[in-house]
This record gives C-alpha cells, structure tokens and sequence, in this order.
C-alpha cells in the first residue's frame, strides 16, 4: 500500500476537530487521489468546474504544494473516503499590519445529499483555526447575499461589500 501525499501536514487540523465530526466522517487535507474521490463533482454543487484531467488536478496540486504555506484545501470524506464536502484558506502576505498575513476562505462546498449535516460548519472552522495558527491577523471570505445568515452563525460579520469585475 502506497503512502498518501497531502497537501501539507495533517497535525494542523487539531484531533479535536476530527472528534466534532459526525460518526462515520473524516476532515483532512487534500489529497492528489481525491480526483478519483469526487472532489470535482462536490465543487460543481458551487460553480463551474469545467473539464479536468487528472494530469491538470495533479499539476494543480503540485502547484499548491510548492507554495507550502500559501495554500490549506480540506475534505471532509465519508466512510468510503468519498470526499463530500471541500474548501480552502490561502493565506496572503502582506505589507500592512507590519508585513502580517491574511486569510482568505474560498470555495466552501458540500455535496447536495450532504447538506444539513453542519460539514460546511465544520469546513469554516477547521480553515479558521488553520488561518489563525499560520498567525493570521484576519480571516475574510465573499459570500452570496443568501449566504450571509450562513456566515455568521460560524462567527464572521458582514463588513461590507464586494466588487466584482469579471472577463
């Protein structure tokens, strides 16, 4: 049996968080296998993945790899370790607040079967936590006006508004 490869270093997700979970569930890092474990399907549920192959989702995540404290994408996976819920911190340097970091939450999906189960719940605060050990000062995050309610039952406050210009 092969070892898995991760996206960093599972000891940053207390065991505390894991024991959270309802029975059954697992919360880990992003592994390069889970292409095969219908991360790109959970996404979906959030916006347009488009087509990739698993020679992009690897190359991605090599990517991400290499940028090792930049970048924090967790799963939380089934007893099957079918990935049934995703989302990500990245984790910006900066040059106010003294060269401090910020986190930026992103990309906060749970498949449709899943919903109701408090996993997105258990995603924010993992990444939270994730964010404010990387020594974050802040954690902020764009949501959709119906998402909002979502948000702050998890603690966050709507501070403002977003500003989109798309290609």
């Amino acid at each position: 049996m092969t070892s898995e490869q991760y996206l960093f270093d599972p000891s940053l997700i207390p065991a505390s968080f894991q024991e959270s979970l309802p029975a059954g569930y697992h919360i880990r890092p992003l592994s390069v296998l889970d292409y095969n474990r219908g991360v790109l399907e959970v996404l979906a549920v959030l916006t347009t993945v488009g087509p990739i192959s698993k020679e992009e989702f690897a190359t991605q995540f090599q990517y991400w790899k290499k940028q090792n404290d930049t970048y924090y994408v967790i799963v939380i996976t089934d007893a099957k370790n079918q990935v049934m819920a995703i989302g990500s911190v990245i984790i910006e340097r900066k040059l106010i607040h003294q060269c401090g970091l910020a986190g930026h939450i992103e990309d906060i999906a749970v498949a449709s079967d899943q919903q109701g189960k408090k996993l997105g719940l258990h995603l924010i605060n993992t990444l939270t936590n994730i964010a404010k050990t990387a020594g974050a000062y802040k954690v902020i995050l764009d949501c959709s006006i119906e998402n909002v309610g979502f948000y702050e039952k998890c603690g966050y406050k709507n501070v403002g508004a977003q500003m989109k210009l798309a290609f």
